[in-house]
């Protein structure tokens, strides 16, 4: 009997490969505009469960490609995927391409393992905030800028007013709390692994993936299949979770409304899609 049934079409589904799970982590974390979406729970919170819905799963893995973003959006994310983790008892691990930096190093840190191309940007373990100063631009032009408000704080970080001595010491203070909870999170998933000081490890610097193996921010050179599969072996088997490719539904227009919400959300996207530029010019990317 069993070899007639070894003999039959569906004969070979018993000796299938194992199954890992891949989930992309790509763009800016955050909101970004209205043509493009960044990385937020609300928006993979999805794809996160159905990457570890998968029964007796070999493991799950993170695709990260991303130059940073939202502190709180990357906690959130990376979060979600820690306790699925444990709760569903996988190994994740984490494939960084372009870029892993800041909030994307923080989502890789999500994963028991780090793997990263030799040219990967790895790092940049610090927080930033950017803004203009435009005061004198407006004086110059008669422009007269009239706030009024109720807190002698409400706006300390004005870009049409000259820089306050104590909103900037609030900025940073802010920024350090911030830079407390980054540093644990990776003190906490690299461990003994971390082989640079905290000086060099936590200064917002950044690296190329041979220089961030030295310091122990990634686990080795290496790509998703080549690594997976000498890991779980040849019949491995993957399976890619997906968004809807039908962008005008991920973003919520409506076909026959579409012009009018072109005209009124170009400009806005416009001025994201300049700021998303201006993060993957920090890494050189």
């Amino acid at each position: 009997m069993h070899d007639l049934l070894a003999k039959l079409p569906f004969g070979p589904w018993r000796d299938a490969g194992p199954i890992v799970s891949v989930l992309r982590l790509s763009g800016v974390i955050g909101q970004v505009g209205p043509l493009r979406q960044g990385l937020t729970l609300a928006g993979m919170a999805g794809l996160i469960e159905r990457a570890f819905a998968v029964k007796k799963q070999a493991a799950v893995a993170l695709v990260v490609n991303s130059p940073g973003g939202s502190p709180v959006q990357s906690a959130l994310i990376a979060k979600r995927i820690r306790d699925l983790a444990t709760e569903k008892n996988v190994p994740v691990f984490a494939f960084c391409e372009d870029a892993a930096a800041s909030g994307g190093y923080w989502l890789a840190c999500a994963a028991d393992e780090i793997w990263a191309d030799e040219s990967s940007i790895v790092g940049s373990i610090g927080v930033v905030s950017s803004s203009f100063g435009a005061h004198e631009f407006i004086q110059r032009h008669g422009i007269e800028r009239r706030v009024h408000t109720a807190g002698d704080k409400k706006v300390l970080l004005d870009p049409f007013s000259p820089e306050r001595e104590d909103g900037v010491a609030h900025l940073k203070a802010i920024q350090a709390e911030i830079h407390d909870a980054f540093k644990a999170m990776v003190r906490t998933r690299r461990g003994a692994r971390l082989a640079g000081s905290e000086e060099e490890l936590f200064s917002g610097a950044f690296w190329a993936g041979r220089r961030a193996l030295e310091l122990g921010l990634i686990d080795g050179i290496g790509d998703l299949r080549t690594i997976l599969r000498g890991r779980f072996g040849e019949k491995l088997r993957l399976r890619v979770v997906q968004e809807d490719r039908r962008w005008f539904r991920r973003i919520g227009f409506r076909v026959e409304s579409l012009p009018d919400q072109l005209a009124t959300q170009l400009p806005a996207a416009a001025l994201a899609a300049v700021e998303e530029r201006s993060l993957w010019s920090r890494y050189g990317l």
